[in-house]
């Protein structure tokens, strides 16, 4: 709490090169003893309201300590967001979040919970160990198929509650996209310029790193999780459709998704999910700042609003690809490959900044880590 509320402040002033910093804490953080009654939650938020925070991120929590704190947040204005751990969506889904006073989720943990209607509890297999990931995501995979089936009376009863609510959504698919096709993600053509070593082992199948679940991943493993995204997807486009409000998101970091790529990723997906480019860029911006609660200040180009965008020499609404760092293809007049796009200057508080520059930056630190460890990147078991 004390680094992101440190960082939050100095790029508030600019003494970093940094985004602008939101600060949402995770529950229970800072805390010198676990939160166990309604009492605690309610002066823990109170705590971190008078620390300068922003909002708060809930992994679930039993209802009476988790309902107390989301009616302490709304009472001080703190926004409230909750990834549904599966080990709590049992006592609270998204729709019982929601009804409590829960202002958004990321993800979809606790979002086919609510869609039951043949059960409570997803459909585990009888040796299911959620410490084993494997296990975790596998079964993750076919959760969707256990929900009400889309337009169903069901279907259609959680989402038009969940919009009566003003629930927001920040589905972050692309941090899942690995699931439904490793092979693609992992040989993203960035890693090799711009992926950390450290980084790159974090990546790699492992029986001890979070999200490095392919202990034994296959065709069955990603066909099923085609199907949940086909599933998943048809919900939030609807949830738009019907004026609900998504935003963007990419948990980057995990899962052989890098920092900055897989946002623009996150923008392919929605463009897949049905999402019209412009409905891409309002869910990137408006929308994220009206769950921020900074919409009078960032989300729109206007006078006397902050001076926050990106530049690039592309057209995006015909070609998402141009916003990546590495650019898009295209083949010229005489037949030579090229390169365009990739964002030119980022501006934050009318301050420009080179944002190819920027990129440069990194690479060298990713060559200069690389160099030190006579490190290259190779792909898991294979011996050249």
């Amino acid at each position: 709490m004390d680094w992101t509320l440190r960082h939050k402040e100095r790029s508030e002033k600019n003494e970093i090169t940094a985004p602008r910093i939101s600060a949402w804490i995770g529950f229970g953080m800072g805390s010198d003893a676990p939160i166990t009654t309604g009492e605690q939650a309610r002066k823990w938020v109170q705590m971190i309201h008078k620390a300068g925070a922003d909002g708060i991120k809930f992994f679930g929590a039993s209802p009476e300590v988790y309902s107390t704190a989301i009616d302490e947040a709304n009472k001080l204005g703190l926004g409230t967001m909750a990834h549904h751990a599966q080990t709590r969506v049992v006592y609270n889904n998204v729709l019982a979040s929601a009804r409590y006073g829960l202002t958004s989720m990321t993800h979809w943990y606790g979002l086919p919970e609510a869609l039951f209607t043949d059960k409570i509890i997803q459909d585990y297999p009888l040796d299911y160990n959620y410490n084993n990931e494997q296990h975790r995501f596998e079964e993750a995979g076919r959760l969707w198929k256990q929900a009400a089936p889309p337009y169903s009376d069901k279907w259609n009863s959680v989402m038009n509650e969940l919009l009566e609510l003003d629930f927001s959504m920040n589905p972050t698919f692309t941090i899942y996209e690995a699931s439904r096709d490793l092979m693609k993600q992992r040989r993203a053509e960035w890693h090799e310029t711009y992926t950390l070593p450290s980084l790159w082992r974090f990546y790699a199948p492992s029986r001890i790193s979070h999200g490095s679940y392919w202990l034994d991943w296959g065709t069955e493993q990603e066909v099923a999780w085609k199907e949940n995204y086909r599933l998943w997807m048809e919900f939030i486009n609807e949830y738009k459709n019907r004026g609900g409000r998504v935003t963007l998101g990419s948990d980057a970091g995990y899962i052989y998704k890098l920092y900055g790529f897989g946002y623009i990723q996150e923008m392919e997906l929605f463009r897949e999910a049905g999402f019209h480019p412009l409905e891409i860029f309002q869910s990137a911006s408006l929308k994220g700042a009206e769950v921020l609660g900074v919409d009078n200040q960032l989300g729109t180009i206007e006078v006397g609003k902050l001076a926050d965008m990106v530049i690039v020499d592309a057209n995006p609404m015909a070609n998402l690809k141009v916003l990546y760092g590495t650019g898009a293809i295209i083949v010229d007049e005489e037949n030579n490959v090229q390169r365009h796009g990739g964002v030119v200057y980022t501006i934050k508080d009318g301050i420009v900044f080179d944002a190819k520059a920027l990129l440069k930056d990194v690479e060298e630190m990713v060559k200069k880590a690389k160099s030190e460890e006579n490190f290259e990147i190779t792909q898991p078991g294979l011996k050249y």
